[in-house]
C-alpha cells in the first residue's frame, strides 16, 4: 500500500520499554500532532497531564490495576475530557456556559480519542511504542483528586509511551465484512464469519502463550460483558457535571 498504511496496520500494544529516556522535544511534537486531529466543531476539547512525579506514577499504576509499566514507562500521559476551558471562554464575554448536555460528553470524549490516537501513531512513526490504559478509570475520583482535575474536565485514559523492549505478533481483527456494511446494518453472514474469527483467534493466544491459553474472541467477549463494567461512571460523570441532560 504506503508506509502510513503499513504502520497503521502493524500497531501493537507495547508493555515493556527500554530505558532508553524519551525527549521532552518529542513529547511535544507528539501532543502537537494530536492537537491536529479532527476536533468537533473547534471545540478542542482534550488536556493531556504529563505525570513525572514518581509518587503519582505509582498511585496512577495502583489505580489502574497494578499495571506496573504505568510507572516504568518512560513517558505517561493522562488524556481528559476538558469542557472547563470552554466554560472560561463564556465568561471571557460575561456569557453563562450551558453545560451538562449528552452531546458535550460525547463530542469531548470523541475529542479525546482523536486526539490519542493521533499521538499513537506519531509515537510509532519515531519508533516509539504505546500501550492505552482505560485501568486508570477503575478508581476515576482518586485520579482526579490526584490530578487536582476541576468540574467539567474528566481522564478518558492514559498512555505509555518509550521504546519498546519487545515485539509481539499483531493481534487479528475482525474480518472486514463484518465491520463494512453496504446500505444496511443485517448481515447473515455474521455469525459464520465471526466463528471462523473465534479460529483465528484461539490459535493467535495459543501461539503467543506457547499453548497456555486458549480462548475465542466470543468467549473473552461474553465473559467481559457478563459482568458489572465500572458501574460507579455515571454518579462519577454527573458529578463533574457531565450527563446531566
Amino acid at each position: 500500500m504506503n508506509p502510513t498504511i503499513d504502520l497503521l496496520n502493524s500497531h501493537r500494544s507495547i508493555r515493556a520499554f527500554t530505558e532508553q529516556p524519551v525527549s521532552q522535544e518529542i513529547i511535544n511534537t507528539l501532543v502537537s500532532s494530536g492537537q491536529s486531529a479532527a476536533t468537533s466543531s473547534f471545540i478542542q476539547a482534550c488536556t493531556v497531564i504529563q505525570i513525572e512525579d514518581k509518587s503519582k506514577r505509582s498511585k496512577l499504576a495502583e489505580c489502574a490495576g497494578n499495571q506496573k509499566y504505568v510507572e516504568q514507562a518512560p513517558v505517561f500521559l493522562v488524556f481528559c475530557a476538558d469542557m472547563q476551558r470552554h466554560k472560561l471562554a463564556c465568561e471571557m464575554h460575561d456569557e453563562e456556559m450551558m453545560s451538562g448536555f449528552t452531546e458535550q460528553f460525547t463530542t469531548a470524549t470523541l475529542d479525546c480519542g482523536l486526539f490519542a490516537q493521533n499521538v499513537a501513531i506519531a509515537a510509532e512513526s519515531l519508533g516509539l511504542g504505546v500501550v492505552y490504559i482505560g485501568g486508570i478509570r477503575n478508581k476515576i475520583a482518586d485520579v482526579s483528586d490526584l490530578l487536582d482535575l476541576p468540574d467539567l474536565v474528566y481522564p478518558v485514559f492514559g498512555m505509555c509511551i518509550g521504546y519498546p523492549d519487545q515485539a509481539p505478533e499483531v493481534k487479528p481483527r475482525l474480518p472486514l465484512a463484518v465491520v463494512l456494511k453496504k446500505d444496511s446494518y443485517i448481515n447473515v453472514q455474521d455469525s459464520t464469519l465471526m466463528a471462523d474469527y473465534d479460529n483465528i483467534i484461539r490459535e493467535y493466544y495459543r501461539s503467543r502463550t506457547g499453548g497456555n491459553k486458549e480462548m475465542s474472541w466470543s468467549e473473552q467477549i461474553s465473559g467481559m460483558l457478563t459482568k458489572e463494567a465500572r458501574p460507579h461512571m455515571l454518579s462519577y460523570l454527573q458529578s463533574r457535571g457531565y450527563l446531566l441532560k
